[in-house]
């Protein structure tokens, strides 16, 4: 929990909104916060489709008051066709999204209060933009802090995992809908907010249907993958996620691919900024934002630059749990990433079951139920994301165990497998997990890595199968720092089954792997004398947010899992923005209930199934307004199929409705 500051060396001004004009006539909407006295000051960018007025009004606060309290001012500016800026709002990280972006900066520079200096700073969707409008070049633009995000729309995102579909990526698409077609504010946009609401609803679709037709890394993914040219991006990059985040891994690859100034930290955290944090310990991370920007666009030497370039939170050891709010370790640092002291340990995955050169074969076809103890994926760090003990997917797993470590091994990295394997059915997929087992035979996940087998020589050009034909391939696992006591085993699991993380192939299959020729691979870390001298970090701090009152929603859904024993059937139930917030300050409350349900039947894969219900309501003095959108993917052998239905009330009255029913091919998935 950040302490709360209250004095700060210059008083904030808040604009509630100011209009940012866009070269087409179209106006941006912007919360701005200015140091009062300052004159003119570099402007930190923060640009994001969460309604600023109601959506993140919550915490914009304690964040841009802080840094406008030092010395800048700080801008929350809503995407086209969000919040309360005019417009329509097609897809995420669009051309048009990072067009007005650049010309958001070119404005906010030429105004008398802003030096000429931007920076941009965000997590998540405001991370990933800042990245992509970098890439861009607007000149006023000096310097990116991304939190959160990534650098390959398609190899790191929650539509698709190592050419798998993610359970997130429907989901996603149902958040999208909840907040795409909600109105603007009529003390912000007066009269015309009826007209630009009735024209949200007309424009309103399920994203799933676009994301669903691009089923491999094409030019529709390629669009805003900075890390398809590394070297248009030109300025400073402070790269910043979370071991428990989804996107923790484009931290290294950035750091790697990137030739500007930069600096990478990971730290034990899910999705959140680093002082604001539901996995502890947090730091004091606005203080290192305002190094960062001292030093890039006011000339201050904070010594920033003089530490190491990746910085990441070693975590110890911890018994399987579904939560954590604690994760124990120690800061460590490397100067250069990739770094040289990294050694690559292989370990051959032997016919016995153990890390040997033992030769032979060992198949398995996973059961519809592995993957319940998987917990979440892009984790907020709430009760029941983790996974639990692994035991109980590994009974239908491949495993492979070491001898107890005879001493402490430490490693900093991503986990590969080098997999030298033949399958019965033209497509499959593989799990892979990197396990610590206790020395009473507890397991705690450490590493996830999966792969579509379809894809083994790229996301590109899929290939199917050749049944009996002898394949190789690399699953790469997300990056982890992690520590493995002496005493403790290192195990590697393999499955054809992760549901509901991945969606199940067409066909059960069954996987064989060639033993000897196939190993794991893990990045060993070797102590480091220099990290016991890092300069600790400060405690976190955010200036006092806005006046909320959080009311209990009645029946908010936890996360549970069931399973029939009778008839196999399973389900995977995730509660969704589960919240009733009074904004007493623009008197207004925002109600919202959601879940996401996976179904499947053992034994069926086509019986696959996420069902989303979202119910979003607008509280104001003379108007109510309620979302409420369900919607399924389901399939059969050869396609994917959407089925989504939408109404929309004022007062009572139903005002909107609208299904849809889209059949989608599969492309090898």
């Amino acid at each position: 929990m950040s302490e709360v500051r209250t004095e700060f060396p210059y008083p904030v001004e808040v604009v509630e909104n100011l209009f940012v004009p866009m070269p087409d006539g179209t106006h941006l909407a912007a919360k701005v916060w200015r140091p009062e006295g300052a004159g003119p000051v570099p402007a930190i960018l923060e640009y994001i489709p969460y309604r600023k007025r109601d959506g993140t009004r919550y915490r914009d606060q304690g964040l841009h008051a802080w840094l406008a309290g030092h010395g800048y001012a700080c801008v929350r500016l809503d995407i086209r066709g969000t919040g309360d800026s005019d417009g329509l709002i097609d897809d995420e990280y669009t051309v048009q999204e990072q067009l007005d972006g650049c010309d958001a900066i070119a404005w906010l520079a030429a105004q008398d209060w802003c030096d000429g200096q931007v920076a941009m700073i965000g997590i998540s969707w405001g991370g990933f933009n800042g990245l992509q409008i970098a890439a861009r070049r607007p000149p006023a633009l000096k310097t990116v802090i991304t939190v959160g995000s990534t650098d390959d729309r398609y190899a790191t995102d929650i539509h698709w995992i190592g050419g798998c579909l993610s359970k997130d990526n429907f989901d996603w698409s149902a958040t999208m809908m909840a907040g795409n077609d909600l109105p603007p504010d009529p003390e912000i946009v007066g009269e015309r907010w009826r007209e630009m609401w009735q024209a949200r609803l007309e424009h309103q679709r399920p994203w799933i249907v676009d994301w669903l037709r691009h089923q491999r890394r094409d030019a529709y993914w390629k669009q805003g993958s900075v890390c398809e040219d590394f070297g248009a991006i030109e300025v400073p990059v402070y790269a910043v996620s979370g071991w428990a985040d989804n996107y923790s891994e484009s931290v290294p690859r950035l750091l790697a691919g990137l030739s500007v100034p930069r600096r990478g930290l990971v730290g034990p955290w899910a999705h959140s900024y680093p002082h604001d944090v539901t996995v502890e310990p947090a730091i004091g991370w606005l203080q290192e934002v305002l190094r960062w920007c001292d030093h890039w666009m006011k000339g201050r030497d904070t010594g920033i630059m003089d530490e190491p370039m990746y910085r990441v939170w070693m975590q110890d050891s911890l018994p399987p749990a579904t939560c954590y709010r604690v994760r124990p370790g120690r800061w460590v640092g490397e100067e250069v990433w990739p770094s040289p002291r990294i050694e690559a340990r292989r370990m051959p995955l032997g016919a016995d079951g153990r890390f040997t050169k033992a030769e032979g074969e060992r198949s398995v076809c996973s059961p519809l139920w592995v993957g319940l103890s998987a917990g979440e994926v892009g984790r907020y760090g709430d009760d029941a994301d983790w996974p639990g003990d692994q035991r109980e997917d590994d009974g239908g797993s491949l495993v492979f165990l070491s001898d107890p470590l005879p001493e402490t091994v430490e490693i900093l990295g991503a986990p590969l497998v080098e997999l030298r394997f033949h399958a019965d059915r033209p497509q499959a997929l593989v799990a892979a997990r990197l396990n610590e087992v206790w020395p009473d035979g507890r397991s705690t996940r450490v590493g996830l890595g999966l792969l579509n087998l379809t894809h083994r020589d790229g996301h590109e050009h899929p290939a199917p199968l050749v049944p009996g034909q002898v394949y190789d391939a690399t699953v790469e696992m997300d990056d982890i720092a992690h520590r493995f006591p002496a005493g403790h085993r290192i195990a590697l699991s393999l499955s054809t089954v992760y549901y509901p993380v991945a969606w199940p192939s067409p066909e059960l299959a069954t996987l064989t792997v060639i033993c000897g020729a196939s190993a794991l691979v893990l990045p060993v870390r070797p102590p480091r004398d220099a990290d016991e001298a890092l300069r600790p970090f400060d405690p976190p701090e955010a200036a006092e947010q806005t006046p909320v009152i959080h009311h209990p929603v009645p029946d908010a859904a936890t996360r549970r899992v069931t399973r029939d024993l009778l008839s196999g059937e399973i389900a995977v139930e995730f509660p969704r923005w589960h919240y009733a917030m009074e904004m007493t300050d623009i008197g207004q409350t925002q109600i919202s209930k959601g879940t996401c349900r996976h179904l499947i039947t053992d034994g069926d894969p086509l019986s696959a199934a996420t069902l989303t219900d979202n119910r979003v309501e607008i509280r104001r003095p003379d108007t109510t307004i309620v979302h409420h959108s369900t919607g399924s993917l389901t399939c059969d052998a050869t396609h994917f199929i959407v089925d989504v239905r939408l109404r929309v009330s004022e007062n009572g009255q139903e005002v909107f409705a609208r299904d849809w029913h889209e059949r989608v091919p599969r492309d090898m998935v």
